[in-house]
């Protein structure tokens, strides 16, 4: 592609590497895309649905004017995969921060595990993270979190198309979901371990979907700046 064809406006897939940012991500491709194709450094470009960087998988960067269809690409379904431990909770309700509390799994089989399944599937209420980058007050719910504030946190609806278990191998329960805009697959990991009468967090996750579009087309960040440096 040439640098008009950037200015004019793309969709590029990136596989987001596991403990990147979103925003490394971005600029990796911005300063790319200015080193090699000599784009200007005011040029438009952004992603459209962050991604934890515990986390890997599909982030969809746009660039010029097709910025403009970031808030139509975020409002899009997105399909995971990950693994949820459980039998222990942490505040994050993932690896960010440490386990604070263990629970029993003895009782935990296959068969209770797909019972439990049914009450996370279609419109849900779900309480978001205190470790998350919602705004409340003006401020990050994770600034309070780690300033040792409490916040109350509202729950929300969120709507799960599609969630079923791929493995199982306790602690460890692999899974595969598909959900709306806004859905926390890590407070789905802590109340999945509730539901179970024990504790749950989330230890592994990749997104693999954004509406039509698959990680399966989409390339790691260094591997797009080097496919430039052939152009």
């Amino acid at each position: 592609m040439t640098p008009e064809d950037y200015l004019e406006g793309q969709i590029l897939l990136i596989d987001k590497p596991l403990k990147w940012s979103s925003f490394q991500a971005v600029n990796k491709l911005k300063f790319g895309l200015i080193k090699e194709l000599k784009l200007p450094k005011k040029f438009k470009i952004g992603h459209a649905g962050t991604l934890d960087p515990l986390a890997s998988g599909l982030l969809i960067i746009c660039t010029g004017k097709f910025t403009k269809r970031i808030e139509e690409l975020q409002g899009q379904a997105k399909e995971y995969t990950g693994t949820i431990t459980v039998g222990a909770t942490t505040p994050s309700y993932d690896l960010e921060t440490e386990i604070n509390e263990t629970f029993p799994t003895e009782h935990i089989t296959e068969a209770l595990i797909q019972e439990t399944l049914p009450q996370f599937i279609g419109e849900i209420d779900q309480k978001p993270p205190v470790f998350s980058a919602i705004k409340k007050d003006g401020k990050r719910l994770y600034e309070s979190a780690r300033a040792g504030i409490e916040v109350e946190i509202k729950t929300r609806k969120v709507t799960v198309s599609e969630f079923e278990i791929t493995r199982i191998a306790l602690p460890e329960i692999d899974f595969r979901i598909v959900c709306s805009k806004g859905t926390y697959i890590r407070s789905i990991a802590y109340d999945f371990g509730l539901a179970l009468n024990s504790g749950g967090h989330l230890t592994a996750l990749r997104r693999t979907k954004i509406g039509d579009y698959s990680v399966e087309n989409a390339v790691e960040p260094e591997a797009f700046i080097e496919g430039l440096k052939t152009v």
